[in-house]
Protein backbone atom coordinates (compact mmCIF):
# COMPACT_ATOMS: atom_id res chain seq x y z
CA UNK A 1 0.00 0.00 0.00
CA UNK A 2 1.21 3.76 -0.48
CA UNK A 3 1.87 5.15 2.44
CA UNK A 4 1.09 8.73 3.11
CA UNK A 5 4.69 11.22 3.85
CA UNK A 6 4.58 13.23 6.67
CA UNK A 7 3.56 17.25 6.26
CA UNK A 8 7.14 18.05 7.70
CA UNK A 9 8.79 15.75 5.36
CA UNK A 10 7.11 17.44 2.56
CA UNK A 11 7.34 21.00 3.59
CA UNK A 12 10.98 20.41 3.73
CA UNK A 13 11.73 19.16 0.52
CA UNK A 14 9.86 21.60 -1.47
CA UNK A 15 10.23 24.55 0.88
CA UNK A 16 7.84 27.50 0.25
CA UNK A 17 6.71 26.57 -3.17
CA UNK A 18 4.57 24.08 -1.56
CA UNK A 19 2.68 26.53 0.54
CA UNK A 20 1.57 28.65 -2.84
CA UNK A 21 0.11 25.31 -3.73
CA UNK A 22 -1.82 24.51 -0.76
CA UNK A 23 -5.33 25.29 -2.35
CA UNK A 24 -6.90 23.56 -5.02
CA UNK A 25 -7.40 26.78 -7.20
CA UNK A 26 -3.74 27.36 -7.41
CA UNK A 27 -2.90 24.41 -9.83
CA UNK A 28 -3.64 25.95 -13.09
CA UNK A 29 -4.19 24.42 -16.21
CA UNK A 30 -0.89 25.24 -17.92
CA UNK A 31 -0.69 25.45 -22.33
CA UNK A 32 3.07 22.77 -21.08
CA UNK A 33 1.63 19.63 -20.34
CA UNK A 34 4.59 18.53 -18.63
CA UNK A 35 4.94 22.03 -16.56
CA UNK A 36 1.40 21.32 -15.76
CA UNK A 37 2.03 17.76 -14.44
CA UNK A 38 4.80 19.43 -12.04
CA UNK A 39 2.48 21.21 -10.44
CA UNK A 40 0.04 19.06 -9.85
CA UNK A 41 2.84 17.10 -8.69
CA UNK A 42 3.94 19.75 -6.27
CA UNK A 43 0.23 19.28 -5.05
CA UNK A 44 0.26 15.77 -4.70
CA UNK A 45 3.28 15.93 -2.42
CA UNK A 46 1.96 18.65 -0.44
CA UNK A 47 -1.13 16.99 0.24
CA UNK A 48 0.90 13.86 1.53
CA UNK A 49 1.04 11.66 -1.29
CA UNK A 50 4.20 9.63 -1.03
CA UNK A 51 7.19 9.84 -3.97
CA UNK A 52 6.58 6.40 -4.73
CA UNK A 53 2.69 6.91 -6.01
CA UNK A 54 3.27 10.08 -7.68
CA UNK A 55 6.06 8.31 -9.20
CA UNK A 56 4.33 5.70 -10.49
CA UNK A 57 1.06 7.99 -11.38
CA UNK A 58 1.78 11.62 -12.30
CA UNK A 59 5.53 10.29 -13.28
CA UNK A 60 3.84 8.44 -16.00
CA UNK A 61 0.84 10.86 -17.23
CA UNK A 62 0.33 11.30 -20.87
CA UNK A 63 -1.39 13.75 -22.59
CA UNK A 64 -4.07 12.20 -24.65
CA UNK A 65 -5.32 14.64 -27.34
CA UNK A 66 -8.08 12.16 -28.16
CA UNK A 67 -9.75 13.18 -24.53
CA UNK A 68 -9.38 16.85 -25.33
CA UNK A 69 -11.41 15.79 -28.63
CA UNK A 70 -13.70 14.02 -26.90
CA UNK A 71 -14.59 16.74 -24.41
CA UNK A 72 -15.26 19.71 -26.84
CA UNK A 73 -16.98 17.39 -29.50
CA UNK A 74 -20.66 18.17 -29.95
CA UNK A 75 -23.24 16.69 -31.36
CA UNK A 76 -24.47 17.43 -34.61
CA UNK A 77 -28.11 16.82 -34.04
CA UNK A 78 -30.20 16.80 -30.55
CA UNK A 79 -31.77 13.68 -29.57
CA UNK A 80 -35.22 13.05 -28.80
CA UNK A 81 -37.00 11.87 -26.00
CA UNK A 82 -38.33 8.66 -27.46
CA UNK A 83 -34.87 8.05 -29.40
CA UNK A 84 -33.37 8.69 -26.08
CA UNK A 85 -34.81 6.82 -24.07
CA UNK A 86 -36.07 3.30 -25.94
CA UNK A 87 -32.10 3.42 -27.12
CA UNK A 88 -31.80 2.80 -23.01
CA UNK A 89 -34.61 1.14 -21.95
CA UNK A 90 -34.83 -1.54 -24.48
CA UNK A 91 -35.83 -5.15 -24.47
CA UNK A 92 -32.57 -6.89 -24.46
CA UNK A 93 -31.86 -4.50 -21.37
CA UNK A 94 -34.74 -4.50 -19.56
CA UNK A 95 -34.90 -8.58 -19.92
CA UNK A 96 -31.35 -8.92 -18.53
CA UNK A 97 -32.15 -6.39 -15.76
CA UNK A 98 -35.34 -8.50 -14.20
CA UNK A 99 -32.79 -11.55 -14.92
CA UNK A 100 -29.98 -9.64 -12.80
CA UNK A 101 -32.61 -8.55 -10.11
CA UNK A 102 -34.09 -11.53 -9.23
CA UNK A 103 -30.26 -12.89 -9.16
CA UNK A 104 -29.29 -10.64 -6.71
CA UNK A 105 -32.37 -10.06 -4.70
CA UNK A 106 -31.05 -10.95 -1.32
CA UNK A 107 -28.05 -8.44 -1.68
CA UNK A 108 -30.68 -5.84 -2.98
CA UNK A 109 -33.03 -6.92 -0.04
CA UNK A 110 -30.19 -5.56 2.15
CA UNK A 111 -29.18 -3.04 0.56
CA UNK A 112 -32.96 -1.54 0.57
CA UNK A 113 -33.16 -2.14 4.37
CA UNK A 114 -29.50 -0.90 5.31
CA UNK A 115 -29.80 2.56 2.67
CA UNK A 116 -33.44 2.86 1.77
CA UNK A 117 -32.99 2.79 -1.99
CA UNK A 118 -34.91 0.28 -3.52
CA UNK A 119 -32.91 -2.30 -5.31
CA UNK A 120 -34.60 -1.70 -8.90
CA UNK A 121 -33.01 1.64 -9.05
CA UNK A 122 -29.97 0.32 -8.16
CA UNK A 123 -30.31 -2.17 -11.08
CA UNK A 124 -31.02 0.75 -13.59
CA UNK A 125 -28.00 2.66 -12.76
CA UNK A 126 -26.03 -0.28 -13.06
CA UNK A 127 -28.00 -1.12 -16.90
CA UNK A 128 -27.79 2.75 -18.27
CA UNK A 129 -24.29 2.93 -17.10
CA UNK A 130 -22.25 0.18 -18.04
CA UNK A 131 -24.96 -2.34 -19.63
CA UNK A 132 -24.73 -4.49 -16.27
CA UNK A 133 -20.73 -4.44 -16.84
CA UNK A 134 -20.69 -5.08 -20.12
CA UNK A 135 -18.51 -1.78 -21.00
CA UNK A 136 -16.31 -0.24 -18.12
CA UNK A 137 -13.79 1.82 -20.40
CA UNK A 138 -10.34 1.23 -21.44
CA UNK A 139 -8.86 4.41 -21.20
CA UNK A 140 -6.13 5.19 -18.31
CA UNK A 141 -7.64 7.70 -15.84
CA UNK A 142 -4.80 9.19 -14.07
CA UNK A 143 -4.11 10.00 -18.29
CA UNK A 144 -7.52 11.28 -19.02
CA UNK A 145 -7.82 13.32 -15.36
CA UNK A 146 -4.25 14.63 -16.06
CA UNK A 147 -5.16 15.89 -19.80
CA UNK A 148 -8.59 17.32 -18.70
CA UNK A 149 -7.00 18.81 -15.41
CA UNK A 150 -4.33 20.96 -17.62
CA UNK A 151 -6.21 21.62 -19.97
CA UNK A 152 -8.14 25.34 -19.57
CA UNK A 153 -11.75 24.42 -19.95
CA UNK A 154 -12.88 23.13 -16.58
CA UNK A 155 -9.00 22.32 -14.85
CA UNK A 156 -10.07 23.13 -11.61
CA UNK A 157 -12.71 20.34 -11.68
CA UNK A 158 -10.46 17.88 -13.17
CA UNK A 159 -7.86 18.80 -11.15
CA UNK A 160 -9.49 18.31 -8.09
CA UNK A 161 -10.75 14.79 -9.45
CA UNK A 162 -6.73 13.99 -10.13
CA UNK A 163 -6.34 14.34 -6.94
CA UNK A 164 -9.09 12.18 -5.81
CA UNK A 165 -7.56 9.62 -7.92
CA UNK A 166 -3.99 9.15 -6.02
CA UNK A 167 -6.24 9.28 -2.87
CA UNK A 168 -8.62 6.17 -3.99
CA UNK A 169 -5.49 4.58 -5.51
CA UNK A 170 -4.12 5.06 -1.85
CA UNK A 171 -7.27 4.65 0.29
CA UNK A 172 -7.71 1.20 -1.31
CA UNK A 173 -4.19 -0.14 -2.32
CA UNK A 174 -5.68 0.13 -6.15
CA UNK A 175 -2.61 -0.52 -8.64
CA UNK A 176 -1.96 2.05 -11.69
CA UNK A 177 -2.71 -0.57 -14.30
CA UNK A 178 -6.08 -1.27 -12.72
CA UNK A 179 -7.41 2.46 -13.33
CA UNK A 180 -9.43 2.17 -16.66
CA UNK A 181 -12.50 3.60 -17.42
CA UNK A 182 -14.14 6.14 -19.13
CA UNK A 183 -12.24 8.85 -21.23
CA UNK A 184 -13.88 11.50 -18.29
CA UNK A 185 -12.22 9.46 -15.54
CA UNK A 186 -15.58 7.73 -14.70
CA UNK A 187 -14.51 3.89 -13.60
CA UNK A 188 -16.30 0.54 -13.04
CA UNK A 189 -19.97 -1.21 -13.47
CA UNK A 190 -21.27 2.24 -11.83
CA UNK A 191 -18.54 4.52 -13.99
CA UNK A 192 -17.78 6.25 -10.26
CA UNK A 193 -15.56 9.24 -10.61
CA UNK A 194 -12.63 9.09 -8.35
CA UNK A 195 -14.67 11.70 -5.58
CA UNK A 196 -17.27 9.31 -5.61
CA UNK A 197 -15.41 6.15 -5.33
CA UNK A 198 -12.94 7.14 -2.22
CA UNK A 199 -16.44 8.69 -0.30
CA UNK A 200 -19.07 6.09 -1.02
CA UNK A 201 -16.88 3.08 -2.12
CA UNK A 202 -18.18 0.05 -0.24
CA UNK A 203 -16.59 -3.21 0.24
CA UNK A 204 -19.81 -5.53 -0.46
CA UNK A 205 -18.47 -8.80 -0.28
CA UNK A 206 -16.58 -9.03 2.84
CA UNK A 207 -12.83 -9.66 1.13
CA UNK A 208 -11.39 -6.49 2.27
CA UNK A 209 -11.27 -4.81 -1.06
CA UNK A 210 -13.90 -2.36 -2.60
CA UNK A 211 -13.55 -3.60 -6.75
CA UNK A 212 -15.94 -1.75 -8.46
CA UNK A 213 -14.70 -3.31 -11.41
CA UNK A 214 -14.78 -6.78 -10.84
CA UNK A 215 -17.25 -7.40 -7.81
CA UNK A 216 -20.80 -6.86 -8.36
CA UNK A 217 -21.37 -6.68 -4.40
CA UNK A 218 -18.53 -3.70 -4.00
CA UNK A 219 -20.88 -1.97 -7.15
CA UNK A 220 -24.05 -2.26 -6.07
CA UNK A 221 -23.32 -1.50 -2.49
CA UNK A 222 -21.56 1.26 -3.13
CA UNK A 223 -24.17 2.62 -5.87
CA UNK A 224 -26.91 2.05 -2.75
CA UNK A 225 -24.42 4.26 -0.70
CA UNK A 226 -24.01 6.80 -3.06
CA UNK A 227 -27.52 7.64 -3.68
CA UNK A 228 -28.33 7.26 0.33
CA UNK A 229 -25.58 10.27 0.81
CA UNK A 230 -26.83 12.20 -1.89
CA UNK A 231 -30.34 12.68 -0.17
CA UNK A 232 -32.40 9.73 -1.47
CA UNK A 233 -36.05 9.52 0.20
CA UNK A 234 -37.12 6.22 1.28
CA UNK A 235 -40.39 4.33 0.32
CA UNK A 236 -40.66 7.78 -1.62
CA UNK A 237 -41.27 6.95 -5.96
CA UNK A 238 -39.54 8.90 -8.28
CA UNK A 239 -42.18 10.33 -10.05
CA UNK A 240 -45.42 8.96 -12.08
CA UNK A 241 -46.37 9.41 -15.37
CA UNK A 242 -49.84 11.66 -15.52
CA UNK A 243 -52.65 12.44 -18.11
CA UNK A 244 -53.31 16.30 -18.35
CA UNK A 245 -56.68 18.00 -18.94
CA UNK A 246 -57.28 18.97 -22.59
CA UNK A 247 -57.28 23.07 -21.56
CA UNK A 248 -53.76 22.23 -19.55
CA UNK A 249 -51.83 25.98 -19.24
CA UNK A 250 -48.81 24.26 -20.26
CA UNK A 251 -46.88 27.38 -18.62
CA UNK A 252 -47.65 25.47 -15.20
CA UNK A 253 -44.46 22.80 -16.55
CA UNK A 254 -40.89 23.05 -15.09
CA UNK A 255 -39.32 22.88 -11.07
CA UNK A 256 -40.33 26.39 -10.80
CA UNK A 257 -43.95 25.67 -10.22
CA UNK A 258 -43.93 22.91 -7.72
CA UNK A 259 -47.11 22.16 -6.05
CA UNK A 260 -48.53 19.74 -4.01
CA UNK A 261 -49.97 16.54 -5.62
CA UNK A 262 -53.29 17.52 -3.88
CA UNK A 263 -53.13 20.71 -5.82
CA UNK A 264 -52.32 19.10 -9.31
CA UNK A 265 -55.36 16.68 -9.31
CA UNK A 266 -57.58 19.78 -8.59
CA UNK A 267 -56.05 21.29 -11.43
CA UNK A 268 -57.52 18.16 -13.46
CA UNK A 269 -54.37 16.27 -13.39
CA UNK A 270 -55.17 12.33 -13.21
CA UNK A 271 -52.82 9.03 -13.23
CA UNK A 272 -51.45 7.77 -16.61
CA UNK A 273 -54.78 4.96 -16.43
CA UNK A 274 -57.72 7.86 -15.55
CA UNK A 275 -58.05 6.88 -12.23
CA UNK A 276 -57.52 9.98 -9.38
CA UNK A 277 -54.02 11.02 -8.32
CA UNK A 278 -53.26 10.13 -4.27
CA UNK A 279 -54.90 12.73 -2.06
CA UNK A 280 -51.26 13.92 -0.41
CA UNK A 281 -49.27 17.14 0.45
CA UNK A 282 -46.29 15.17 -1.38
CA UNK A 283 -44.55 18.27 -3.81
CA UNK A 284 -44.06 17.04 -7.50
CA UNK A 285 -43.40 19.25 -10.39
CA UNK A 286 -44.40 18.46 -13.96
CA UNK A 287 -42.43 17.84 -16.90
CA UNK A 288 -43.54 17.39 -20.38
CA UNK A 289 -40.55 15.85 -22.32
CA UNK A 290 -41.80 15.65 -25.83
CA UNK A 291 -44.46 17.54 -26.38
CA UNK A 292 -48.34 17.58 -25.68
CA UNK A 293 -48.86 14.65 -27.81
CA UNK A 294 -46.34 12.75 -25.50
CA UNK A 295 -46.41 11.58 -21.81
CA UNK A 296 -46.45 14.04 -19.06
CA UNK A 297 -44.92 13.55 -15.41
CA UNK A 298 -45.36 14.40 -12.05
CA UNK A 299 -41.48 14.40 -10.53
CA UNK A 300 -40.72 14.19 -6.75
CA UNK A 301 -37.68 14.51 -4.73
CA UNK A 302 -36.17 11.73 -5.66
CA UNK A 303 -35.92 12.62 -9.25
CA UNK A 304 -33.65 15.38 -8.31
CA UNK A 305 -31.55 12.94 -6.68
CA UNK A 306 -31.20 10.54 -9.70
CA UNK A 307 -30.30 14.00 -11.28
CA UNK A 308 -27.56 14.41 -9.23
CA UNK A 309 -25.80 11.09 -10.35
CA UNK A 310 -26.31 12.82 -14.41
CA UNK A 311 -27.40 16.01 -14.91
CA UNK A 312 -29.91 15.32 -17.75
CA UNK A 313 -33.24 14.94 -17.74
CA UNK A 314 -33.63 12.35 -20.43
CA UNK A 315 -30.96 10.36 -17.90
CA UNK A 316 -33.45 10.48 -14.49
CA UNK A 317 -36.69 9.99 -16.62
CA UNK A 318 -35.16 6.68 -18.37
CA UNK A 319 -33.92 5.28 -14.83
CA UNK A 320 -37.17 6.18 -13.44
CA UNK A 321 -39.25 4.17 -16.14
CA UNK A 322 -36.29 1.54 -16.11
CA UNK A 323 -36.54 0.71 -12.53
CA UNK A 324 -40.62 0.79 -12.82
CA UNK A 325 -40.34 -2.01 -15.55
CA UNK A 326 -37.60 -4.11 -13.93
CA UNK A 327 -40.69 -4.31 -11.27
CA UNK A 328 -43.31 -5.42 -13.35
CA UNK A 329 -44.53 -1.76 -14.56
CA UNK A 330 -45.81 -1.24 -18.22
CA UNK A 331 -44.48 1.00 -21.08
CA UNK A 332 -45.39 4.41 -21.18
CA UNK A 333 -49.34 5.05 -21.19
CA UNK A 334 -48.04 8.18 -24.41
CA UNK A 335 -45.15 7.36 -25.61
CA UNK A 336 -43.10 9.82 -27.02
CA UNK A 337 -43.54 9.97 -31.31
CA UNK A 338 -40.23 9.21 -33.33
CA UNK A 339 -40.26 13.08 -33.57
CA UNK A 340 -37.37 13.91 -36.38
CA UNK A 341 -34.06 15.09 -35.11
CA UNK A 342 -32.76 19.12 -35.45
CA UNK A 343 -29.85 19.83 -35.70
CA UNK A 344 -28.31 21.82 -32.92
CA UNK A 345 -27.57 25.13 -35.22
CA UNK A 346 -31.34 25.06 -35.69
CA UNK A 347 -31.79 25.42 -31.91
CA UNK A 348 -28.96 27.93 -31.43
CA UNK A 349 -31.40 29.99 -34.39
CA UNK A 350 -34.52 29.49 -32.38
CA UNK A 351 -33.01 31.01 -28.93
CA UNK A 352 -31.19 33.84 -30.93
CA UNK A 353 -34.76 34.59 -32.57
CA UNK A 354 -36.34 34.14 -28.98
CA UNK A 355 -34.44 36.16 -27.48
CA UNK A 356 -34.52 39.40 -29.90
CA UNK A 357 -38.78 39.14 -29.53
CA UNK A 358 -38.03 39.45 -25.81
CA UNK A 359 -38.10 36.14 -24.47
CA UNK A 360 -35.01 34.72 -22.53
CA UNK A 361 -33.49 31.51 -23.69
CA UNK A 362 -30.68 32.37 -20.59
CA UNK A 363 -28.01 31.83 -23.09
CA UNK A 364 -27.12 30.68 -26.90
CA UNK A 365 -25.71 27.32 -26.68
CA UNK A 366 -27.77 24.95 -28.39
CA UNK A 367 -29.48 22.77 -25.57
CA UNK A 368 -33.07 22.63 -24.66
CA UNK A 369 -32.51 23.47 -21.05
CA UNK A 370 -35.70 25.09 -18.98
CA UNK A 371 -34.64 28.46 -20.49
CA UNK A 372 -35.14 27.79 -23.37
CA UNK A 373 -38.07 25.67 -23.22
CA UNK A 374 -39.66 28.58 -20.52
CA UNK A 375 -38.69 31.11 -23.72
CA UNK A 376 -40.45 28.63 -26.17
CA UNK A 377 -44.07 28.43 -23.88
CA UNK A 378 -44.03 31.82 -23.32
CA UNK A 379 -43.60 32.66 -27.20
CA UNK A 380 -46.86 29.84 -28.27
CA UNK A 381 -48.63 31.55 -26.03
CA UNK A 382 -48.06 34.83 -27.57
CA UNK A 383 -48.98 33.79 -31.18
CA UNK A 384 -52.29 30.94 -30.17
CA UNK A 385 -49.90 27.89 -30.20
CA UNK A 386 -50.36 25.47 -27.54
CA UNK A 387 -47.64 26.43 -25.36
CA UNK A 388 -45.99 23.00 -24.13
CA UNK A 389 -42.33 24.39 -24.91
CA UNK A 390 -41.54 21.72 -27.46
CA UNK A 391 -40.38 23.63 -30.81
CA UNK A 392 -42.06 21.78 -33.60
CA UNK A 393 -42.23 22.72 -36.84
CA UNK A 394 -45.06 25.56 -35.91
CA UNK A 395 -42.53 27.41 -34.25
CA UNK A 396 -39.67 27.24 -36.43
CA UNK A 397 -42.22 28.31 -39.37
CA UNK A 398 -43.50 31.23 -37.00
CA UNK A 399 -39.76 32.41 -36.55
CA UNK A 400 -38.80 31.95 -39.97
CA UNK A 401 -36.15 29.51 -39.11
CA UNK A 402 -35.73 26.82 -41.71
CA UNK A 403 -35.15 22.97 -41.13
CA UNK A 404 -32.72 20.64 -43.12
Amino acid sequence: MFVKVLPSKILTALGSTALLLASAGTVLANDNFASCIDQYSQRAAHEGYSAELIDATLGKAKHVERVIKLDKKQPEFTQSFNGYLYGRVNNTRLTKGIDLYREHRKLLSELTVRYGVPGQYIIAFWGLETNYGGYLGKMPIIDSLATLACNPRRSRYFGDELMQALKLMDKFNIPPEQMRGSWAGAMGNTQFMPSAYVNYGVDGDGDGKVDLWNSVPDALTSAANFLNGLGWQPQQPWGREVLLPKDFDYRLAGRKYARSVEQWSKLGLTMSNGKALSDTELQAFLIVPASHTGPAFLLYKNFDIIMKWNRSEFYALSVGHMADRIVGGGDLVHPPAKDAVIKISAIEALQRKLTTKGFDTNGIDGVMGPGTRKAVRNYQASVGLIADGFPDKAVFERLGIKLD
